[in-house]
Formats: structure tokens, sequence, C-alpha cells
């Protein structure tokens, strides 16, 4: 009989359905990375969200068999000792399609229109305190016209761009493998850089990807053009952009990750209070449908795999 540990269950609000074999079922609300080895002993199938689950946890877990991951990234465990061990890890794909390219385009909007700037002038009783009907304090941009620039072309990227066309948005994207979507150019990072008015990231987080955004490149982009986030935090190199931010050498980011999550008193984002900033707790994944898609999607994947047709599969 499998024995199914799900490490961090309350990182996911929706109902998890019981799996269609014989099981014994345990959840944690969270677990901190010491308690993985105690929490998992005699488990044949873990189930983590944000966990992580290294080298040393696995070599210490003989029964286990297969690795369930609640989300789409993968860096959180390690890949190559499971695939030494044997360990089947899936993972949820494509669950949250419309949920994180919406929320790109709230903090899209709020930035472009200035948002935030407009709000605390109301808060603050400006506009009571106006001689004209309206204020026109902060500048406002339309989408329309724009060049919004995608940095990986994926099942995400994509939706995002078919937002940006609605918006009457040119879209450009940098792509490992070739794009050929008409009417979206394939440009180098370094061109979509220099060209875009949005920069939007939708890559996993890998070696090779982490801090693809540093100094250098926020340097190549318009001083008016706005970074999107809502991919993985360490894609960014945080002091750089809270400097960049800080100097006026973009026109604003919205983010929704960050590279340490909770993230640390003294991350440099935290302390900035700039209206062309806007910072948001990992949500952009969380709607309630995406939420109970990524559930269902989950125990799917625990079936398929106990019944001999493993799919998802990242090891």
């Amino acid at each position: 009989m499998h024995r199914i540990v799900f490490l961090d269950r309350d990182s996911l609000q929706a109902h998890v359905r019981v799996p269609a074999f014989e099981h014994e079922w345990q959840d944690h609300p969270g677990s901190a990375e010491q308690d993985v080895v105690e929490r998992l002993a005699g488990a044949t199938v873990a189930i983590t969200n944000k966990v992580p689950l290294r080298a040393a946890a696995i070599a210490r877990l003989p029964d286990l068999k297969m690795v369930a991951i609640a989300a789409t990234g993968t860096d959180n465990v390690d890949l190559e000792a499971c695939r030494a061990r044997g360990i089947a890890v899936s993972n949820i794909r494509d669950y949250s399609l419309v949920s994180v390219p919406e929320h790109c385009f709230a903090l899209l909007l709020a930035l472009r229109r200035n948002l935030r700037a407009y709000m605390a002038d109301v808060e603050a009783g400006r506009w009571e305190r106006s001689s004209r009907f309206c204020l026109l304090d902060h500048p406002i941009g339309d989408l329309a016209g724009s060049r919004l620039g995608i940095v990986g072309y994926g099942a995400l990227g994509k939706k995002v761009a078919q937002l940006g066309r609605a918006f009457g948005m040119e879209v450009v994207a940098t792509s490992r493998s070739p794009v050929k979507e008409a009417g979206v150019a394939q440009l180098p990072l370094e061109a979509l850089l220099a060209t875009s008015d949005v920069v939007s990231l939708h890559l996993p987080l890998s070696a090779e990807t982490r801090h693809l955004i540093g100094a250098r490149e926020l340097g190549l982009m318009k001083p008016q053009a706005l970074l999107i986030n809502t991919a993985r935090g360490g894609l960014v190199d945080e002091a750089a952009l809270a400097a960049a931010l800080l100097d006026g050498r973009i026109g604003g980011a919205g983010f929704d990750v960050l590279g340490k999550e909770p993230p640390e008193p003294d991350n440099p984002l935290l302390r900035l209070r700039l209206p062309n900033f806007i910072l948001t707790p990992h949500v952009a994944w969380a709607s309630g449908g995406a939420m109970q898609t990524l559930a269902d999607m989950l125990v799917d994947n625990i079936e398929a795999w106990a019944a001999g047709r493993p799919r998802n599969l990242v090891a």
C-alpha cells in the first residue's frame, strides 16, 4: 500500500480528491527543510509545492518512489538525485494559463496608468482640494501601439501575447525554440530589451537563467520601459533592479516573485516606496479556478504513476 505525504498542504487552497487506489494519506500544513526526512519516513509518494527536497534527504528515504510537485517549477527538488535513484518526479503544467497572464496585465495596466500615484493622491485628499474636476499630476500611457517583449515563449508567454494583441500591442519574443506564430517577431534578448516598451518574463529558473536580467540588461532597456516578472524571482538581480528604479533608469516594474520567499527583511525591493514599483506576494497563479485545476492535475499525476502510466515527468 502506498503512503502519500503532502509536505505543505496549506500552499494549495483547493479541494484535493482522494486518489483512486489503496493508500495512506498524511497532510502537513507546512514543513521546514530539516523536518523532511522524518515526515517522509516510509513514504512512497511525496507531495511538495515549495518545500526543498535535496540529495541528502533523498538518500535517507529508501522507500520513496515518486515526488509529485504541486507546481510547475522544479528547482526545489534535486532532479539528478531522483534520476539516480529511479524516483519518478512529476510537475503541473498549463494550469494557470488564465490567472498568470491576467495578473501580468493587472500589474502592467496599474503601472502604465499610474494607479498607485493617483490612489495616493485621492487618499491624501488632493482631489478634494483640487480647483479642477480631475488631477493630471502623473503621466498616463496607453498600451495600444507599444511593443510587448516576451522573454520565454512557452504556453504562458503565448497567452500573454494574445492579451497584448487584444490591447493593440506589437508582440516580439525571445525563445530557445523557433517562434512560428504569424505576427510575432523573434529577436535576440539584447534587441528585445532595447526596443520593447514592456518586457515580460516567462522562463523557468535554472543555472542558465539565474540573473538573466542584471545591471547590464537593465541598462539596455528604454528609460520608460516596464519590467514585469510573474515567473521566478531569481531571473532578475534584485539589487540591480532596485538601483535602476531609484535612479530612474527604467520606467517601472511589476513583480509577483522574489529570489527568496518569504523574503528576507533586507531585500532591497521590499524597501522601495515608489509609485512605479508594484510587488505582490507570489499570487499570480492563485485564482480559485487555477488552484482547483492544479489540485485535480496533482492527483491525476499520482494516479497515472500508480497505474504504471506516468505523465508530466521531469525526472
